[in-house]
């Protein structure tokens, strides 16, 4: 058990020194076999690199992990069924924290890989459910196998658990993303137009938006008329205005 907690302990560190690295906010570092969760409200919030560096650094500890073991396995310090236990358990937790699950460092690259060509609420909505179907798939697996073992079955549940959580919590998650966009506090790279008719209401013009990229939204009334609206007069309309049940034809009647 040491041996497992002290591997996860490296491994959270390596995401903790390059989140603080970026000055990121964290919240409670939580241990637990075969992983931990660092919490932070900055996922979604920060450059998609950035956030991939964070999430990276975690798996590359067990580089050096394995490099150590290497040295170890060389010194006759420990004994060898040591050396392959501490060998195992650095290549099932790294294994392990890759499966494409999210609050894993797999099911987080995942969300980055899809957040670089679809909408932010999308793209973290079918992570979540792919997640959940996923940890029940594998809940199913080890009801059906004889080679049944109660400590998998509970990190499957688990997951399940924590996604079912995440599930519950995605509107708060995507109005803080919202909300970052508003204070201008996120990287904006390129321009991403939006076509929406003036029926929209704000919040299915915000479901549109992509993390780093600036939207100019064109508007079609009933008759075919065009309007052009930038993504912050419709955050400031809902933010600051308090519109919430408005749709951006409204937004552009009473702001003409």
């Amino acid at each position: 058990m040491a041996v497992i907690l002290l591997i996860v302990l490296i491994h959270e560190l390596g995401h903790f020194t390059m989140a603080k690295w970026f000055d990121w906010r964290i919240g409670t570092i939580m241990l637990w076999v075969f992983g931990g969760v660092m919490k932070t409200d900055e996922h979604g919030t920060r450059p998609i690199a950035e956030e991939a560096l964070v999430t990276i650094a975690g798996p590359l500890q067990h580089v050096w992990i394995y490099a150590g073991i290497f040295t170890l396995s060389h010194s006759g310090l420990l004994p060898t069924s040591l050396i392959e236990m501490m060998l195992y358990y650095n290549t099932a937790i790294l294994l392990f924290n890759l499966l494409p699950l999210w609050p894993l460092d797999g099911g987080k690259l995942l969300f980055l890989l899809l957040a670089l060509v679809l909408p932010y609420k999308r793209a973290y909505h079918i992570v979540i459910l792919f997640s959940m179907v996923l940890a029940v798939a594998f809940l199913l697996v080890q009801l059906i196998l004889p080679s049944f073992t109660l400590s998998t079955f509970l990190i499957a549940l688990f997951l399940f658990m924590e996604n079912q959580s995440e599930w519950k919590q995605r509107h708060y998650v995507f109005m803080r993303f919202l909300l970052k966009r508003y204070e201008k506090k996120t990287k904006i790279m390129k321009n991403k137009p939006l076509y929406v008719s003036s029926e929209s209401s704000l919040m299915s013009v915000f479901s549109g938006f992509s993390q780093e990229k600036r939207h100019t939204i064109y508007v079609t009334d009933k008759y075919g008329r065009h309007t052009v609206l930038e993504e912050q007069e419709c955050l400031q309309a809902y933010f600051k205005h308090k519109k919430y049940h408005q749709n951006v034809g409204e937004i552009i009647e009473k702001g003409a």
